[in-house]
């Protein structure tokens, strides 16, 4: 395989962006990037999947972020935390939007000592990946950001790495403090599911695992234990669209992701989503697109 053509993963899925001036971006090795609002903007500025996770606090202004098709309002003092595989695109951001944003790969969070489970725990965030900060947590998150950021520029510094590793670790601590003094407040607050709710969860769930590969309703009915006609009423009930169209849009989006942020050639991104051929896949994003894929990425 052409290692030109090897989807980007960690920082480099950042760095590498075509959206993205590198000289924006304060980075250590494949790990850590820490970057501004305008490199966000841009970064987002189509559909993007990146194999990082992504935290960010907003300072100013307001911005409205999808993440996996689904809308999340951020103003100010308000946090957000995207985790790796997630497909980002902004909506909107205010005139004055200003914040702050942390990258780090997953197989950095793997290593860090005692908090190696962190991404496990952020599954939570999945359904609630905004929050508000206190004014002292929200300093916290500067203080650190600001510090971290300037270790980074040291680059001349014998153990730079090394420093910035453990602030990081420090950080991950912090934030860990912060998301469980408001994790029990997001808890309570949610009503307990019905049973079709419940269903449409799992079918969620099941979806996010495996659409790249499989599109069918009969095996995400399978998958559940329902018939194909049941689990089609549940989900055309609770969410207003059909499991058809669920797995068209999720399927659809990653496309646009792909060809938006990667160097994957057009044949890889059929492979990657079990398409039998090209032209297939082709056919199939130009019939929701209105453009063919080649299209779509001269266009972005």
């Amino acid at each position: 395989m052409d290692i030109q053509n090897v989807p980007k993963v960690g920082i480099s899925s950042v760095v590498h962006s075509k959206h993205i001036d590198v000289d924006s971006i304060d980075v250590i090795d494949n790990d850590i990037a820490l970057f501004d609002s305008e490199s966000v903007i841009s970064l987002y500025g189509g559909p993007s999947k990146l194999e990082v996770l992504t935290i960010g606090l907003c300072l100013e202004g307001e911005g409205t972020f999808n993440i996996n098709l689904q809308d999340f309002q951020l103003s100010s003092g308000g946090m957000v935390i995207a985790l790796p595989s997630q497909i980002i695109e902004h909506r909107q951001f205010s005139p004055d939007f200003k914040g702050i944003f942390f990258a780090v790969s997953k197989s950095l969070l793997e290593t860090l000592p005692k908090v190696g489970n962190l991404l496990a725990l952020f599954f939570y965030l999945k359904d609630y990946p905004c929050f508000s900060l206190t004014p002292n947590e929200q300093r916290t998150v500067q203080e650190y950001h600001t510090f971290i950021r300037k270790r980074l520029r040291s680059k001349g510094d014998l153990y730079r790495r090394e420093v910035v590793l453990g602030l990081m670790q420090g950080f991950f601590f912090e934030l860990c403090n912060i998301f469980n003094n408001h994790a029990p407040a997001v808890t309570a607050s949610v009503k307990s599911k019905s049973r079709k709710e419940y269903i449409f969860e799992r079918f969620y769930e099941t979806l996010v695992e495996s659409y790249q590969s499989e599109r069918s309703v009969k095996f995400y009915a399978d998958q559940l234990c329902l018939t194909p006609k049941h689990l089609s009423g549940v989900v055309k009930e609770v969410s207003g669209k059909t499991v058809g169209e669920w797995i068209d849009e999720f399927v659809i989006l990653e496309a646009k992701a792909l060809l938006n942020s990667s160097s994957m050639n057009i044949q890889e991104i059929a492979d990657r989503l079990s398409f039998a051929n090209q032209s297939f896949f082709g056919k199939y994003f130009k019939h929701y697109t209105g453009m063919s894929p080649k299209e779509y990425r001269k266009n972005r």
